[in-house]
């Protein structure tokens, strides 16, 4: 008996049956919309920071990020560039860069971390999560590429679907980013306005 309970503990303390999950999950998602809370923690900054909004996505490389706090800020993939677009803190720009049309995966928050995970990441358990949004297995992601914007992420993966529904991210700029999703709508219809951006009349546009 104890010996079964030991194998049982061993194979809950694996993350890539998780993670395998996950990607399949993922591989069957055609759009996704859900509300999202961000929290950015810069030390350099003071407190951390907390924006909402609704985020949409339609793979491979269509997503956005429509902010009701700050009220007007937006991020725009739409297919050939991404839009940043954040007046609450730079007013009058906008900030352009191309879509790589190769890459690990299109502009997407939750892909570049379930799209061929064994390839891309060292992976370990942390812990089973109970929320409100229910239980999840956290598992921390390593990237074996030192080209990435981040040095670590925490992923967690719902029991009840496999999706993932919150991140936490170690920047290499030192802060810390959490994105947590609600109320998430799969393969549903999503208006293809939500991916179009057109910068306001007597902006700057800044290309990177």
């Amino acid at each position: 008996m104890i010996a079964v309970l030991l194998l049982v503990a061993l194979r809950v303390q694996d993350p890539w049956p998780i993670l395998d999950r996950a990607s399949r999950t993922y591989d069957s998602v055609r759009t996704l919309a859900a509300d999202f809370v961000q929290v950015v923690d810069n030390p350099m900054l003071g407190g951390p920071d907390t924006t909402r909004g609704r985020l949409f996505q339609r793979r491979p490389n269509h997503f956005a990020m429509r902010f009701t706090d700050p009220a007007g800020d937006r991020i725009v993939a739409d297919g050939r560039y991404l839009w940043l677009y954040t007046p609450s803190s730079t007013p009058g720009q906008v900030i352009r860069s191309a879509i790589p049309a190769t890459g690990t995966s299109g502009p997407n928050l939750i892909g570049q971390f379930v799209e061929r995970p064994r390839e891309r990441y060292d992976a370990r358990y942390l812990r089973t999560d109970s929320s409100a949004a229910g239980v999840a297995d956290a598992i921390v992601l390593t990237p074996k590429s030192g080209d990435l914007p981040y040095t670590e992420a925490t992923i967690y993966v719902s029991r009840s679907d496999g999706l993932v529904r919150r991140v936490e991210i170690a920047e290499t700029s030192g802060q810390r980013r959490t994105v947590m999703l609600q109320d998430a709508v799969v393969n549903g219809d999503i208006p293809w306005a939500e991916f179009r951006f057109a910068p306001p009349g007597g902006s700057r546009v800044v290309d990177q």
